[in-house]
């Protein structure tokens, strides 16, 4: 049996929206000290539609694989929309994760929350608090 799946490797080899966006509305930055990668979320956002989203990933292929497809799963949708994204969806988008793994999808999902409070932030919109746990790092994967 594969380690991983070919939606995994897909996404590693050839993962969607690299980059960064110049002026962006949102930037979230995550990371884990543990396993060492890092991960960052840049936003273009217009009429609380995401319209443009971009990632950086310094980690293993499971980390770009997962940040890769967080990006695809949120890109045009709703800010609302998008913090209902959990790293469950994620693994699932990619056919799974191996066990040791599954914290680069929290980190997916931590991201792109850290980039929607940044945009807040900068506007000075209220929020709920509660949807922006602190760091959960490789503690978090239980989630899944």
């Amino acid at each position: 049996m594969a380690l991983y799946t070919e939606t995994v490797m897909d996404h590693f080899m050839n993962p969607r929206n690299v980059g960064s966006i110049e002026n962006a509305d949102g930037i979230g930055e995550v990371g884990n000290a543990k396993c060492g990668d890092i991960m960052k979320i840049y936003l273009k956002i217009e009429d609380n539609i995401i319209k443009d989203i971009k990632f950086e990933t310094f980690g293993c292929g499971s980390a770009i694989a997962s940040s890769s497809m967080a990006t695809e799963m949120i890109k045009g949708k709703t800010i609302e929309e998008a913090l209902a994204v959990t790293n469950k969806q994620v693994v699932d988008a990619l056919g799974g994760l191996p066990v040791h793994k599954l914290h680069c999808s929290v980190l997916a999902e931590e991201a792109v929350k850290s980039a929607i409070k940044d945009y807040y932030d900068k506007n000075g919109i209220e929020y709920d608090k509660s949807l922006f746990p602190e760091d959960m790092g490789c503690e978090g994967c239980h989630m899944v």
